[in-house]
């Protein structure tokens, strides 16, 4: 696995601005969580027959579906809960041709704040198309909403590699300096990662969370890399949100066994979009755009999702304005 020269003074000013948003996120939490303990059991189950699954441990709704946006995860399912997505990510390299990624993902939300999900990914890249990778999450969050600040969750994954390496970690060389060995390319490896999932909502409207991650691969080369992802987003269309946008933001630091010392920073930002066209299916859209030399020239994110209840009332995803009343 070869990897792009670290490029650490050119990127000490957009690693500065990403600590500096952590920062201001984390100040407003701290101001905001007066407000968010502040609500009430009433503004918390607000009940309309068909609409989404029921609130996952007094969470709103929009933190009660596993994945938050397109970037980030928040919270856990209700018990009973279904989330099933199908997500495609798009990366547009500044060399060499792009990487398609499909992944179909089903979750299930277990008693006691346990949730467990499956992942398949497949990747379409220079005209081959594989089977990439599965994988096995679990998540459990360390107590009811808003009895912790940031509602923290924990998050394991296990990836099997079940495809080849098509091309780099990060942006690929040009075609004619691709090099693979006699017996063709090396497997994907089998990898690791855990994180720490964060998410709040501030006031009557911004909803937040946060992913602070770190991924290690078994073999191979020994891919690493950690970082992380924030996004908040705000309803523009109501009754009941069915419009939302935002903005997303990822910063990534990835190294090999031989460049520990050399990583290489990927930093992304851009707007993020989510309709709801029905009661249980949503459709999320996040154009991004690469900020270091070593970051994709922009990356697109769409996911379809549809969430099933346990049957019975379900909730609806209450005006954000009516939350904290």
């Amino acid at each position: 696995m070869q990897t792009t020269t670290g490029l650490a003074k050119r990127n000490c000013s957009f690693i500065s601005l990403s600590a500096a948003l952590i920062c201001s996120v984390f100040l407003s939490s701290i101001s905001g969580i007066g407000t968010s303990r502040a609500q009430t059991a009433a503004a918390e189950q607000i009940v309309v027959t068909g609409e989404e699954v029921p609130s996952a441990y007094g969470a709103p709704p929009g933190f009660s579906r596993s994945r938050f946006s397109n970037l980030t995860k928040a919270y856990v399912l209700p018990p009973g809960g279904v989330y099933a997505g199908l997500i495609y990510e798009g990366d547009a390299f500044r060399d060499g041709p792009p990487d398609h990624l499909f992944t179909e993902e089903v979750e299930v939300g277990l008693p006691h704040r346990f949730g467990v999900a499956f992942e398949l990914s497949q990747e379409r890249f220079n005209g081959d198309f594989q089977n990439k990778s599965f994988s096995i999450e679990a998540r459990y969050a360390l107590a009811d909403w808003n009895k912790i600040p940031l509602n923290p969750t924990l998050f394991a994954e296990y990836k099997f590699g079940v495809g080849t390496l098509r091309h780099e970690e990060g942006p690929p060389p040009p075609p004619e300096e691709e090099e693979e060995e006699e017996s063709g390319p090396p497997k994907v490896p089998d990898a690791y990662e855990f994180r720490l999932l964060l998410a709040q909502d501030f006031g009557d409207k911004v909803e937040w969370a946060m992913n602070l991650f770190f991924e290690n691969e078994n073999t191979g080369d020994r891919g690493r890399e950690w970082g992380f992802a924030q996004s908040a987003t705000m309803p523009i269309l109501l009754p009941n949100e069915r419009l939302k946008a935002g903005v997303e933001m990822q910063y990534t630091n990835f190294t090999v066994k031989d460049t520990r010392g050399d990583p290489t920073h990927s930093f992304v930002i851009g707007p993020t979009i989510a309709w709801k066209p029905t009661r249980n299916s949503r459709l999320d859209v996040s154009p991004l755009f690469g900020c270091t030399d070593d970051s994709p020239r922009a990356q697109v994110f769409v996911v379809f999702s549809m969430l099933f209840g346990p049957g019975g009332e379900t909730e609806a995803e209450a005006p954000a304005s009516t939350r904290n009343r």
